[in-house]
């Protein structure tokens, strides 16, 4: 994925209006929810997202395997 459009699909998720939360998953199949469009930093292909805790998720265009429109789904 190309930083353009990375960062032009990451802004049309966290713009969404109402927002609702989505799921990015990495390239190492690492996956996490952004529960909150404040809590996601963009600059050049780069981003930050601050989990519940305060824990930082750095990740960028070349690591992201897909942006997908949902929540995660919950392990029963």
């Amino acid at each position: 994925m190309t930083a353009e459009h990375f960062d032009h699909t990451l802004r049309a998720f966290q713009k969404r209006a109402p927002f609702k939360a989505f799921t990015v998953e990495l390239g190492s199949g690492q996956r996490f929810q952004v529960d909150h469009p404040e809590a996601l930093v963009l600059r050049d292909g780069v981003a930050v997202f601050v989990a519940k805790g305060g824990i930082p998720v750095l990740f960028d265009h070349e690591g992201v395997s897909q942006v997908l429109g949902e929540p995660l789904q919950q392990s029963i």
